[in-house]
């Protein structure tokens, strides 16, 4: 009796001890974020950690500026370049049923890129050797930059065909494959989606994506009504720290399908953590599989190394859309070889972990991006376990 009177006793104190620990890692996590806007870097932010299986850091720091806005529950967020993951799962669906191959060619599928023309080093075109294929745009490498020229914007493209067609009229930056160069091919994607699927691009995702995992707010569009909701940006430029709507770009209007696979959506906090959970069980949410495992071990296998930062090798390379760390010791995160992250240009960030069982999502919404800001934040988390 004694003896398990002792074991229940020690049982109660360590898990006593591990809630304690964690309140430890959310007032580290609060206190960051209250730097964050305290040096006018962020305006009000939210950060989830879970791990487990459970949330375990669940943190909402509102600046509570007159002109700044309340993140809740309810809180709309344009998460850009996320959009592209989404994207990328959508493109492993088809691909799972067998409806495209990465080899294929993206003429197949769009004649309009039949002929694309190349710059060499000098600028001058001729045309390309290779042709586009959906490998090339799964990667990056398809060679078209984003432009001013074929803006992927909603106020810009009533539809993708058109979009699609005007990218088509440009030169692409270097024969297809052959580099890495961020830009417009997951926009490209949502037109290849539609044209496989025989559905406009948002009803694919809908149907295969949001709707089984409940992603009820996650869209291409705003009503008037969630406009209330609709988060404003923070700008800190060199001069000023100030809070508007006028650098919106799209205008997420309900008609139309200008829908954009590389920057277009908008979502919410509760439908970010329901994607992020998906992607850290390897395709699955509760009993729905959207993915088979296999697809994310293709997702997340390296294809491009990563070298941005002034030349030097930052540890993180470049699966489909997808950073994955490869180099911990470079990076300094204490972060484990084989987690992977993308961000959106406004700041929201996630990241999974399979090695500790945890996803982290960081939603705001302000400008300049920093990739700085979130390696810190990973840092006090790694730091902690």
């Amino acid at each position: 009796m004694k003896i398990k009177l002792f074991l229940l006793t020690l049982l109660f104190f360590s898990c006593s001890s591990n809630s304690k620990d964690f309140e430890s890692l959310n007032d580290k996590v609060v206190e960051y974020q209250n730097l964050l806007i305290n040096n006018e870097i962020l305006g009000s932010n939210s950060f989830v950690l879970f791990k487990d299986q459970e949330v375990i850091v669940n943190s909402t720091v509102n600046t509570n500026f007159p002109e700044d806005m309340v993140i809740n529950n309810q809180t709309i967020f344009p998460i850009w370049s996320l959009t592209k993951t989404i994207t990328g799962i959508a493109m492993m669906i088809l691909y799972e049923r067998e409806m495209i191959s990465f080899d294929d060619k993206l003429s197949d599928y769009i004649p309009y890129f039949k002929n694309t023309m190349c710059k060499n080093s000098k600028g001058n075109l001729y045309r390309c050797n290779n042709e586009i294929t959906i490998f090339h745009l799964m990667t990056h490498r398809s060679g078209y930059p984003n432009s001013k020229n074929y803006p992927a914007r909603d106020n810009i493209y009533n539809d993708l065909d058109k979009f699609v067609k005007d990218v088509s009229n440009y030169p692409v930056e270097f024969e297809p494959g052959s580099e890495y160069l961020y830009g417009a091919s997951y926009d490209i994607l949502g037109r290849v989606i539609e044209i496989v699927s025989g559905q406009t691009f948002y009803d694919f995702l809908n149907q295969n994506i949001f709707i089984p995992i409940g992603m009820t707010n996650t869209k291409f569009f705003i009503t008037d009504y969630e406009r209330q909701y609709f988060q404003i940006l923070h700008v800190k430029d060199d001069n000023e720290r100030y809070f508007t709507f006028e650098l919106d770009q799209n205008s997420y209007l309900e008609e139309g399908n200008g829908h954009f696979g590389g920057s277009g959506l908008v979502s919410t906090i509760p439908d970010m953590m329901k994607f992020s959970e998906m992607l850290l069980n390897k395709g699955k949410f509760d009993e729905i599989e959207i993915l088979s495992p296999n697809s994310f071990d293709i997702m997340t296998k390296p294809y491009t190394e990563d070298r941005y930062d002034n030349g030097f090798y930052t540890g993180w390379d470049i699966g489909f859309s997808l950073f994955i760390l490869n180099e911990p010791l470079f990076d300094g995160s204490n972060a484990p070889k084989g987690i992977y992250r993308f961000a959106g240009y406004h700041n929201n960030h996630f990241w999974i972990d399979y090695e500790n069982n945890l996803y982290g999502l960081f939603m705001t919404r302000s400008i300049p991006h920093s990739k700085k800001m979130i390696h810190k934040l990973r840092s006090i988390i790694y730091d902690f376990l």
